[in-house]
């Protein structure tokens, strides 16, 4: 767990929003001499509170443009049932975001396709057939008017 450290939290804030800062930029930002912003970041990637670095994509130029977030329901609520599904749509790639939730359902998915006759394909051929799925529910995303997503 992070300390309430106010330095840490603005190099944590300022790199979340563009994680290819400079570090020379970084130390001007927070105000902080360059090898003292360095240190500090250094050391919260070895804590791991900084777990890595990653390019945000536009889907719609990646040819994803079709966006959905789908909640899916277990015919068994086992371990090894959850275990089944989370190992199924860890192969699939259009499953952008798996996420185990509380609630009526089990999981929460965003899944990112080309268009609807993908997001049809996927829907039909991979999810539905899984033998541990009972519910489908699926949410089109007509818009993202924030997504803080990194």
């Amino acid at each position: 767990m992070i300390d309430h450290d106010p330095l840490n939290e603005k190099i944590l804030r300022e790199l979340s929003r563009d994680g290819r800062l400079s570090n020379l930029l970084l130390a001007e930002r927070v105000g902080l001499s360059p090898s003292a912003c360095l240190r500090r970041v250094q050391e919260l990637e070895r804590r791991g509170v900084i777990k890595g670095y990653r390019a945000v994509l536009d889907p719609a130029q990646t040819g994803r443009g079709f966006v959905a977030y789908i909640t899916v329901g277990l015919s068994q609520h086992t371990k090894a049932s959850q275990s089944d599904f989370e190992r199924a749509i860890a192969q699939a790639p259009q499953v952008r975001e798996c996420h185990n939730v509380t609630g009526t359902i089990e999981y929460l998915l965003r899944v990112e396709v080309a268009d609807l006759a993908a997001y049809k394909h996927f829907h039909t051929e991979i999810l539905g057939t899984l033998p541990q799925v009972n519910a489908i529910s699926t949410y089109v995303v007509m818009e993202s008017p924030k997504d803080e997503r990194a």
